[in-house]
C-alpha cells in the first residue's frame, strides 16, 4: 500500500516542475509587457474584436456577453475610483487636495492600469473560450438585456463623475503636465543693443 502513494507522488513531480516552467515563463513575458501600455491595449481591442465578430457569426451567447460587460463595468469603477476613498474612510478632513494651497497628492488608483488591462484581457479570453461551449448559449432576447446595460452604464458613470466633482479628483493623466509660466521674451534678448 505505501508503494501505491510513492508511485503517484513521484509520478506527481514532473508535472508539478511542468506546472511551475510554464507559469515562470508566462510571468516573464507578462512582466515584459508592462511598459509597452499602447501595444497591450491594442492587442486586448483586437481580441475583443474577434469575440466581438464570434457572437455576431454565431448569434448567441448573449448572456455571456452580458456578464462580460457588467464584470468590465466593475472593473472601469475600480479603475476610475482613488485608493482611499473620501466617502468611506472616516477622516479628520479631506484626504484629496480641496484648494490650490493644499499639499499635491497624486491620484492613486484602486485598480491599477496593468491590472486593469490584465483582467479585462482574461475575461475576453475566458468569454471567447465560453462561446465554444452550448451550455453557455442561453437563449434570451437580447435589445433588453443592451437596454439594461446601457441604463446601468449611464447611471454607475454619472453617480461616478459626480464623486470625482465633489472630491475634486480627475483619474485620468493624459501625459506629462507641463508649466505654462511667463513667456521669455527671446525677441527682445535677440534684439540688443551690442
Amino acid at each position: 500500500m505505501e508503494g501505491v502513494g510513492a508511485d503517484a507522488a513521484s509520478a506527481a513531480a514532473p508535472l508539478n516542475q511542468w506546472r511551475h516552467d510554464v507559469w515562470k515563463l508566462f510571468q516573464f513575458y507578462l512582466d515584459k509587457t508592462t511598459p509597452h501600455a499602447v501595444y497591450r491595449w491594442v492587442g486586448t481591442f483586437v481580441l475583443a474584436c474577434l469575440y466581438a465578430l464570434r457572437v455576431y457569426y454565431i448569434q448567441g451567447f448573449y448572456i455571456v456577453t452580458y456578464g462580460l460587460g457588467i464584470y468590465i463595468l466593475n472593473l472601469l469603477i475600480g479603475f476610475l475610483s482613488p485608493l482611499v476613498d473620501p466617502e468611506m474612510e472616516p477622516s479628520d478632513g479631506p484626504m484629496l487636495p480641496t484648494k490650490g494651497s493644499d499639499e499635491f497628492k497624486p491620484f492613486i488608483r484602486r485598480l491599477p492600469e496593468f491590472k486593469f488591462w490584465y483582467a479585462i484581457t482574461k475575461a475576453f479570453c475566458v468569454a471567447f473560450l465560453m462561446t465554444f461551449f452550448s451550455m453557455f448559449d442561453v437563449p434570451v432576447f437580447w435589445p433588453i438585456l443592451l437596454c439594461y446595460w446601457v441604463v446601468l452604464f449611464v447611471l454607475t458613470m454619472k453617480r461616478q463623475i459626480m464623486h470625482m466633482i465633489k472630491y475634486k479628483y480627475v483619474p485620468l493623466n493624459i501625459g506629462k503636465q507641463k508649466y505654462g509660466g511667463k513667456k521669455s521674451s527671446a525677441s527682445s534678448s535677440g534684439s540688443r543693443a551690442d
